[in-house]
């Protein structure tokens, strides 16, 4: 007895957006990290966009939208000099699905959340995959402010 509404594919489901924000890193470090979403995903950042600092003495943050809707496999882990903050926001399922997909070339650890009624701002700290540091488990935290952005 399968109804349409029972044969809800993820291109039905809404939000396929996600707001990415990039901060607390070297430009390297932010360039591995937009690298790994365009390899996973369709974003309106462009390979030549490379992330640079503009300014010496405030912090510097990069954005990025990622359209979740087609997923395609990332080739492995990326390595990263130091951990790097990520803020994303979006549908609940798009937000999982980039960070699951993030999850096959860094290790991934949640360490606050906001939710809303139909969206949800996570951050997230991403460090190199077997590297010994203590953020390879996915661990929810209490809630924080939103993010700053420049």
């Amino acid at each position: 007895m399968n109804s349409i509404k029972e044969r809800r594919s993820d291109e039905s489901l809404p939000g396929r957006d996600v707001s990415v924000v990039i901060s607390g890193c070297d430009t390297g470090d932010a360039r591995m990290v937009f690298d790994a979403l365009r390899a996973a995903f369709t974003t309106d950042r462009a390979s030549v966009d490379v992330p640079r600092n503009l300014a010496e003495k405030r912090p510097t943050a990069w954005t990025a939208t990622v359209d979740v809707t087609e997923e395609r496999v990332v080739s492995g882990p990326a390595p990263l000099g130091a951990p790097v903050s990520l803020d994303v926001q979006g549908g609940y399922w798009a937000v999982e699905r980039l960070r699951r997909s993030l999850a096959h070339a860094f290790d991934v650890r949640v360490v606050g959340t906001v939710s809303g009624d139909q969206e949800e701002e996570v951050r997230l700290r991403l460090s190199s995959r077997g590297g010994g540091r203590a953020g390879g488990a996915d661990r929810p935290a209490a809630g924080r402010g939103p993010a700053t952005e420049q």
